[in-house]
């Protein structure tokens, strides 16, 4: 049973979230694979959950400069074809993992300001302003839970920030600080749950927030739009 977003009624109900989706398609072979791998023989929900995040968060690399917004490359599953993705990506791997081990998972999206982001992806995007963050929620001992699997290890040595930890009892969100106490994610707004990736807001926001990177692919992006909205 596909789990579409119009479908969802209550991303509250922990049923819901353990259904395949359209993006969060965990009913995907390789993605059922990698998950029963990755979990072993454990067996309690809270360290499948913290097992799966590093395997996610240090598995693949970061990189916000490599997005193919078609809505195939969107999919949980295409992250196994290579190592790294953005956010988004890797947010939609790791909802789809947990899931297909029994982890009710959803989608949450915010827009952040990035303090210490690197000179190029400021000068590409115009801004400072990340927009469509995507980042995770579990249920677990009857509570979500939220995991950012976004940084890789390797990259917050680079960036000066310690790298997320998730214990699978607390929030572990865009560090606030940097090591020497400097600034660096704040957090300016909340999009909400998802039970699977929102593509056509997705997109949208993306040509809302960084029109100059759209000018010459918008019939593309169009036929993206029509591409989802036959899946």
């Amino acid at each position: 049973m596909k789990l579409k977003e119009k479908e969802i009624r209550d991303v509250e109900d922990p049923a819901q979230m353990l259904l395949p989706g359209t993006f969060i398609d965990s009913d995907h072979p390789g993605i059922v694979d990698f998950a029963r791998k990755t979990v072993g023989d454990l067996t309690d929900p809270v360290q499948k959950a913290i097992k799966l995040y590093y395997a996610v968060r240090d598995g693949w690399r970061y990189d916000p400069y490599d997005l193919d917004l078609s809505p195939a490359a969107v999919k949980g599953s295409h992250m196994l074809s290579r190592k790294h993705g953005y956010c988004g990506e890797k947010a939609a791997l790791l909802a789809a993992a947990a899931r297909a081990v029994g982890i009710p998972s959803r989608l949450r999206f915010a827009n952040v300001r990035n303090h210490v982001g690197t000179s190029r992806l400021e000068e590409r995007l115009k801004t400072d302003v990340l927009v469509f963050h995507g980042f995770n929620e579990f249920f677990l001992h009857g509570k979500w839970v939220k995991a950012t699997p976004a940084f890789n290890q390797e990259l917050c040595e680079k960036l000066g920030v310690e790298p997320l930890e998730f214990d699978g009892e607390n929030d572990s969100i865009f560090q606030a600080y940097d090591r020497e106490k400097g600034k660096f994610m704040e957090y300016l707004h909340d999009y909400g749950p998802f039970g699977d990736v929102p593509y056509e807001l997705f997109i949208n926001e993306l040509v809302r927030n960084y029109p100059h990177l759209f000018v010459d692919r918008m019939e593309k992006i169009q036929a993206y739009l029509d591409q989802a909205a036959q899946l």
